[in-house]
């Protein structure tokens, strides 16, 4: 068992690190490419704190482990909003200003809602990923010709001005953008096989690990970037990296697992876990979405969504016990 754990650990280190690395390199070259600070940080950037789900994902569904890539991107989704705003906002409350984000809250639902469709019968098959993948092609154009639109002067586009780095010569950036390319997928393989062996050992299924262990530890980047950005009073750039996240999750997290093996959902997480998901996400909706100015996520929010998304893994843990070895009911 303490190799598995191990592999877990390295996994999720080198992970991190690696989409750390990734985001660096790519951000840097685009801005030494004279590609503007607001359509970096919505498409790069968003990109690059979604790479762990997204290649851990596509290595799981590719050894034959679809579940995990289902738990993963669900649980990433429910992980960002009500772990990573959580205690961002407990840390520091977050004040929502930018048009930019306000824009992408009814995208971001559009998007839960065709997800929720395509698995309502329990399978996502190629074709359904190949959609996915296409919506993400197109979230990526709007983004771009969007971020080209607006001012400088949007809040959000001065806070990822601030963020990108400035000094960093194209040869660097494109070293770091290729080590993060390679570093990805070695520990997602490492990550996976140790998530593997501990779900059987545990008799649980792939996707109750995928929505506890491995959505938790590839939310880490998002993590360290949202609290980051807080305690640089950057909240619509805290805000606008969840946001970005949860829609390449669902797009990109699903859609690659989805063609590399046709996914079989089971009926515990449609009945379940979505719900969940779309509370979390309509209550960001109801505290971040201010109807006379500003919106606000205070600490009593906060504190709310955090006790929320606790409540929510003992209830995986819970149900998981229940039915034999993991299986839908």
């Amino acid at each position: 068992m303490l190799i598995p754990i191990a592999q877990i650990i390295g996994g999720f280190i080198l992970l991190v690190w690696g989409a750390d690395r990734l985001v660096a390199g790519a951000s840097a070259l685009a801005r030494n490419l004279g590609v503007s600070p607001l359509v970096i940080g919505l498409t790069i950037v968003a990109f690059g704190t979604s790479a762990p789900e997204l290649v851990v994902s596509g290595v799981a569904a590719a050894r034959g482990n679809p579940g995990l890539a289902v738990g993963n991107a669900i649980g990433s989704n429910i992980a960002n909003i009500g772990l990573i705003l959580g205690l961002t906002a407990v840390v520091y409350p977050l004040r929502v200003e930018s048009e930019t984000l306000k824009r992408e809250y009814p995208i971001l639902m559009l998007i839960m809602v065709a997800g929720f469709i395509m698995a309502a019968d329990l399978e996502l098959n190629k074709t359904e990923g190949w959609l996915l993948l296409t919506g993400l092609g197109a979230l990526l154009i709007w983004m771009v010709r969007f971020g080209m639109r607006r001012s400088t002067e949007d809040p959000l586009a001065k806070e990822f001005d601030a963020e990108i780095p400035r000094d960093m010569p194209t040869r660097h950036a494109v070293t770091w953008l290729l080590v993060g390319l390679i570093v990805l997928p070695l520990s997602s393989t490492f990550l996976v096989e140790g998530a593997v062996f501990i779900a059987r050992n545990l008799h649980v299924s792939e996707a109750v690990i995928g929505l506890t262990i491995i959505a938790l530890g590839t939310s880490l980047p998002e993590l360290a970037a949202a609290l980051t950005s807080a305690l640089r009073q950057e909240d619509d750039l805290a805000i606008g990296n969840v946001i970005g996240s949860n829609m390449f999750n669902i797009l990109g997290v699903l859609g690659i697992a989805a063609i590399v093996e046709p996914i079989e959902i089971d009926a515990l997480i449609l009945r379940q876990d979505f719900p969940v998901m779309f509370l979390f996400t309509i209550l960001l909706f109801f505290m971040a979405y201010g109807l006379r100015g500003p919106g606000r996520i205070n600490r009593r929010s906060g504190i709310l969504l955090l006790v929320l998304f606790f409540s929510y893994q003992v209830l995986i843990w819970i149900t998981a016990t229940r039915i034999p070895d993991g299986l839908p009911v």
